[in-house]
């Protein structure tokens, strides 16, 4: 038998997982670089726009700051996150190339003299676009339903084109869209009722469009049928009658079928649900009365799109209203490679979590490869709807005063802290963002899809694809070394804390109009203006010169120390939580559950 010195093989775990980030990290910049070499040598640059592209130094300092349109997840790591070209007057074909900008979220082309079609695997090549900008352009041929696929966009915008055909009915699946326009093109049919709450200006300028939110009702008769009824008529009414009755059936018909037909539109996995409808919900506390697959059916409409609360990588959650008024929030996990028996070990180990600062997990329900979870339904809206105004979210003085805000991060930090220092094992979350903090009846924040991360997502390469987090939250290691840790939660955390003092979003920096308006990321916004001292200028206005700017500073430097770039300068959970506990005092913030839910000893090891 050969036997291996034990002290050989910290040093040959170390070399090999150096190698690989170093081969993981080599390629990603290789794949970059050809991306943008193909976008170059692809169009036509007339009015040489393009010229600085050069690719002689394929650093980060040059590729993400040298290069004109282009933007990179931050100053140490080159993968692409935005390529914006608008008005340059490029011509040509949208290149396959770009599917080596496999990171990319933004890509903004509008305004130039782009052609042919839309091709069909784009969303494919750029699986993680929120912003997808073609307006402008001669593009032509049909909207592909392939479009459907780019399920985290948020903005398409596909306006003063030359496209033609119908709308693709797969649009209304996008849950996460907020902006959409097909105004000025050749589009033709009905509109999707599922993007019918756009305003009608988005659909303005196709002729042979109809239905809400435009005047014009499919199904109406063309001039040319009426002369044919008026001929019709002078034959004979026993032949004007005939002739209606078939224009009738012509005209009205296929418009009722349209209506039976969508309503029978239904996603495979929901029949595929009504055929185990009467499987039983597993509750880990035992209920009343037993809730079967079919309760929540009901419940949800069959899992209407309406009925869809939030969105995240986990998956989608949808409001269940049970036949005695009650609700609850059921996650349809967006996928789970583990058996039965591992999923079900998985759920009761969450299921036994139970903090105030905590979504309670009540159950799950498991249906072939599907996975249903069973949640508290949290009646506010979700912190990110409550800053950014998509749902209605006020405290009884109005829209989110200072101390609701502060509030809602202590009460995050410490539910955080809990799972990171109080639980045996930690957990980390993986995909801490103002979407995943809810508010409660009584305006405290708590913390939903946690322990996910170990069900979701965790398969190799889906790490390659940096899916480690929510876009705009993830921390700047994890682009190399794909691992999450404690630390990547603090880094997201802080994140939040500039999110909740200067109401911007993460990815969108609204400067407020200023001549020097901001592209990039919150993170590297607030950075700019903390060197600049002017870091009063980032505040809402809505919260600041109230009496609570000093507060509001030190909550600022705080989440300053958790966006430091090297993860070991980072605090813990347990310091964050406590530093943001001693400004909540003068408050009179509850501390009652310090005792009940100890966090245990700070410690700064992942």
């Amino acid at each position: 038998m050969i036997e291996i010195n034990s002290t050989m093989i910290n040093p040959i775990l170390i070399l090999s997982l150096t190698f690989l980030i170093l081969t993981v990290g080599i390629s990603a910049i290789e794949d970059d670089v050809k991306c943008l070499e193909g976008v170059k040598n692809s169009l036509n640059d007339p009015q040489g726009k393009l010229t600085s592209w050069t690719f002689t130094n394929i650093s980060v300092e040059y590729i993400c700051k040298q290069l004109v349109g282009v933007s990179c997840w931050n100053e140490k790591e080159s993968r692409i996150i935005s390529l914006q070209l608008p008005s340059m007057g490029l011509t040509g074909q949208l290149p396959d190339s770009l599917q080596f900008c496999s990171s990319l979220q933004n890509l903004d082309l509008s305004g130039n003299d782009l052609s042919g079609p839309i091709p069909s695997r784009i969303c494919n090549w750029l699986p993680y676009l929120t912003t997808l900008d073609l307006s402008s352009n001669t593009f032509s041929s049909s909207i592909p339903p392939e479009i459907a696929n780019c399920r985290f966009v948020n903005n398409l915008i596909l306006g003063n084109n030359r496209l033609t055909g119908r709308i693709p009915y797969g649009l209304g699946q996008l849950d996460r869209i907020r902006k959409f326009s097909v105004v000025n093109n050749k589009l033709s049919g009905s509109i999707p009722s599922d993007i019918s709450s756009f305003p009608a200006d988005d659909f303005a300028g196709n002729n042979d469009l109809c239905g809400k939110p435009l005047s014009r009702k499919c199904g109406k008769l063309s001039s040319k049928n009426l002369a044919i009824i008026i001929a019709a008529g002078v034959l004979g009414a026993v032949g004007s009658l005939l002739l209606a009755l078939l224009l009738w059936r012509w005209c009205l018909l296929p418009s009722l079928k349209k209506k039976k037909d969508s309503s029978k539109l239904e996603s495979s996995w929901v029949k595929k649900l009504k055929v185990h409808k009467l499987e039983q919900v597993s509750l880990f506390q035992k209920p009343l009365v037993k809730i079967r697959l079919n309760d929540l059916m009901a419940a949800t409409s069959n899992f209407d799109s309406k009925n869809i609360i939030m969105t995240t990588k986990t998956g989608v959650t949808f409001k269940a209203v049970l036949h005695d008024g009650s609700a609850l929030a059921i996650k349809r996990l967006s996928s789970c490679k583990h058996s039965e028996k591992m999923f079900g070990q998985e759920m009761n180990n969450l299921g036994q979590l139970r903090h105030p600062n905590l979504v309670p997990l009540l159950g799950f329900c498991i249906v072939e490869d599907e996975r249903l979870l069973v949640y508290k339904h949290m009646p506010n809206a979700s912190l990110f709807e409550a800053l950014h105004g998509t749902r209605t979210a006020t405290t009884n003085a109005g829209p989110l005063d200072w101390q609701s805000r502060l509030r809602i991060a202590i009460g995050t930090s410490r539910g955080l802290a809990w799972l990171h220092h109080g639980c045996k094992p930690p957990y980390i979350h993986q995909y801490i963002s103002s979407s995943v903090i809810l508010i409660d009846d009584d305006f405290e924040s708590r913390i939903t899809d946690f322990g996910l991360a170990r069900l979701v997502g965790s398969d190799y390469s889906n790490r390659q694809n940096m899916d480690l987090g929510e876009f705009g939250y993830v921390a700047p290691e994890y682009a190399s070394t794909m691992v999450s840790t404690k630390k990547g939660d603090v880094y997201a955390f802080g994140v939040v804390l500039v999110e909740l003092v200067t109401c911007q979003k993460s990815l969108e920096v609204v400067n407020g109009g200023g001549e020097d308006g901001f592209k990039g990321s919150l993170v590297d916004w607030i950075n700019q203006l903390i060197v600049s001292e002017r870091i009063k200028e980032g505040i809402d206005k809505s919260i600041v010169g109230r009496g609570n700017d000093d507060e509001i500073l030190q909550v600022i430097k705080i989440g300053r120390r958790c966006l430091v770039n090297e993860p070991k300068d980072r605090p813990s959970m347990v310091s964050v939580y406590q530093s943001l506990k001693t400004i909540g005092i003068k408050h009179g913030f509850s501390q009652q559950f310090d005792d009940e839910f100890p966090i245990g000893e700070e410690d700064d090891q992942e």
